[in-house]
């Protein structure tokens, strides 16, 4: 360990719990090992991780794995916590509460202690809670950078799919703010709740005859932008939706667009990728997700951007098998956190 770095706020154990995923599997069946402190390079610091946030992503790779993982791999991505080892004068401090998305293709969250660099980390205001402040990082940043590729101006209609999830609530509350009208679906029981954010008008994603309605209600020229955050079949539909060279950010793999749609819509086409960042080794990327992160936590912190729901899951490896499956499953408002204490 290089000497210039420190531990100030207590003595750190030798080893830490951590959930990991022995091997990829359909069941998402994970375990608990005790696993050595992470070893901190220069430019990293040590984080007592607080809580985690889950995603759809922690589950799909739990069953697929990923190319460049070693196993048994921890699982998780988003995290916030405590700095309990840094670099003398650097920035973030011994102390600090931190909130991160972090590098795809290393270790993840899932543990009591975590490692992260230094600048891709945003302190926590004081009045946000640690539980509160793991809602954010994936949700939120795919939907700042959603909103970022379509250019959403005042007066733009833009539509944004599933907008109960934690990715729709965001960008709701975001497309208002930049002056949009929104438009999304929800299930019925969660029309209320997407008003509350900001939608303009609330379509039932179980409607037969949801393009018919939406047709009716925008009138022929079509959306200027989209946010779609399902993918597949409901991309294309989506694209059908928009006007001649309108734009759509999409969140998950493109399915085969027809040549014939391509031609008639001339689509400007974006995809959202946190984990690319990381990825294609972008430092200018890994620093603009923590100015993101910066303006989200500074958002929430004033009260003008809420949070979804919380629901708190334990820190055991059946407890957040279960959670995952959920996650899949699908039909779940909120945001799943796992506290760690």
């Amino acid at each position: 360990m290089p000497a210039n770095i420190t531990a100030q706020l207590y003595d750190l154990p030798k080893t830490m719990k951590a959930i990991v995923l022995e091997k990829p599997n359909e069941q998402i069946q994970l375990a608990e090992l005790t696993l050595p402190l992470p070893q901190c390079d220069e430019n990293e610091i040590l984080v007592k991780v607080e809580a985690v946030g889950l995603n759809p992503l922690d589950a799909q790779f739990a069953k697929t794995g990923f190319s460049q993982w070693q196993y048994p791999h921890i699982l998780g991505l988003d995290a916030v916590g405590t700095v309990v080892q840094a670099n003398k004068g650097s920035f973030p401090s011994v102390g600090d509460r931190v909130m991160w998305h972090s590098n795809l293709s290393q270790h993840g969250v899932l543990s009591e202690y975590a490692k992260v660099a230094n600048f891709a980390v945003s302190v926590i205001p004081d009045g946000v809670k640690s539980n509160i402040a793991a809602t954010i990082p994936c949700a939120g940043m795919s939907a700042l950078i959603a909103l970022e590729k379509i250019k959403i101006v005042e007066g733009d209609t833009v539509f944004i799919e599933a907008g109960a999830g934690a990715v729709g609530q965001f960008a709701i509350q975001f497309a208002k703010q930049r002056g949009a009208d929104v438009f999304t679906t929800a299930a019925k029981r969660n029309h209320k709740l997407v008003k509350k954010l900001g939608a303009d008008v609330v379509f039932d994603y179980n409607d037969k005859k949801l393009c018919e309605k939406i047709r009716s209600t925008l009138g022929p020229q079509g959306f200027d932008a989209v946010v779609d955050s399902i993918g597949g079949e409901t991309t294309v539909r989506n694209i059908e939706l928009m006007r001649f060279c309108g734009r759509i950010a999409c969140l998950k793999t493109l399915p085969a667009l027809p040549a014939e749609l391509m031609f008639r819509k001339a689509p400007n086409i974006s995809i959202v990728s946190l984990g690319g960042a990381w990825l294609a080794n972008s430092l200018c990327a890994q620093q603009h997700m923590s100015f993101m992160s910066k303006l989200l936590l500074e958002n929430v912190a004033s009260g003008d951007v809420s949070v979804p729901e919380l629901a708190l899951v334990d820190f055991d490896a059946q407890s957040i098998s279960k959670a995952l499956h959920t996650q899949i499953d699908g039909g779940f408002t909120g945001k799943q956190i796992v506290e760690i204490r």
